[in-house]
């Protein structure tokens, strides 16, 4: 049931992954093809999606550590290596990416709304294959531009780094609804 795998869906993390075992391609593109049926208002599917796997990571890695490195005031080599081992943890790494639609016929905020949808359906079916999967979005994340070829009104809004997990999925906790919902009669 989808109930099921809504209550299952946890951000593993790439430290988390089983070292040294990809994920199929077939599970990424099941991932992406869920991603495609998100809710999108005027029909505009602003989503856009670059997978990034095998020694592409390589250069991605590098990419990032040297934004990571332009952009803060006080770089550590620490979290530079961590940046680096996330991308090499990974199996792949899905750039998420948002179409701004020309004509702006609706707010930003419903195609970014759409857009995080369709990474919940990806997320979704992550945890019904039982992938490890992550949402990032690092304050250099506006400097993607430089690695990918956007299109003008495209812009990045994380990375979605993925992996094979065979581990114990940690309880989920949340507050009751009844603590978020007033019914008005």
């Amino acid at each position: 049931m989808i109930e099921g795998i809504i209550k299952k869906r946890r951000s593993i993390f790439p430290v988390q992954y089983d070292k040294g075992v990809k994920v199929e391609d077939v599970i990424i593109h099941k991932m992406l093809e869920a991603a495609n049926w998100a809710p999108t208002h005027k029909k505009t599917e602003p989503w856009r999606f670059y997978v990034v796997k095998s020694d592409k990571k390589k250069v991605l890695s590098t990419f990032m550590v040297d934004k990571y490195k332009e952009t803060v005031v006080s770089p550590s080599d620490f979290k530079a290596k961590q940046i680096a081992d996330k991308i090499e943890q990974s199996s792949h790494i899905i750039i998420i990416c948002m179409q701004r639609d020309p004509k702006e016929s609706l707010p930003e905020w419903e195609e970014v709304a759409a857009t995080a949808m369709a990474v919940q359906n990806m997320w979704l079916v992550a945890a019904e294959n039982k992938v490890g999967s992550y949402w990032s979005s690092p304050g250099y994340i506006s400097k993607m531009g430089e690695f990918l070829p956007l299109k003008n009104g495209e812009k990045c809004l994380g990375l979605f780094y993925v992996g094979s997990f065979s581990g114990e999925l940690p309880e989920g906790e949340r507050t009751p609804i009844e603590h978020k919902v007033t019914w008005l009669d």
